[in-house]
């Protein structure tokens, strides 16, 4: 399976860059470990489609030290969406080049 959907709250990472994130599910971020072993990009990311309400991108979830991944959420869709921190953030993400 390369296609999840799962709600999480938006957090902004603590310093300057003002970047904005949504946590993966340890459940998703194992099961997305597992399926890209020796497949991932830079930083051990690897590539997704993503889509919020009426919004769809593509970039890259990214693995923290914890186990999961962080998905970036660029102000363009923030503003879109109208999310704000602390907003649960309905996400439909696929992973691509499988």
């Amino acid at each position: 399976m390369s296609d999840y959907r799962f709600t999480t709250p938006l957090w902004q990472y603590p310093g300057e860059g003002s970047w904005y994130f949504v946590t993966v599910p340890e459940d998703i971020s194992d099961e997305i470990t597992d399926l890209t072993e020796g497949r991932r990009k830079g930083f051990g990311s690897v590539r997704v489609t993503v889509t919020v309400g009426t919004t769809t991108w593509q970039t890259s979830v990214f693995p923290t030290k914890t186990g999961t991944y962080v998905l970036p959420v660029k102000k363009p869709v923030r503003t879109a969406e109208n999310l704000t921190e602390g907003t649960p953030v309905e996400t439909q993400l696929t992973l691509t080049d499988f």
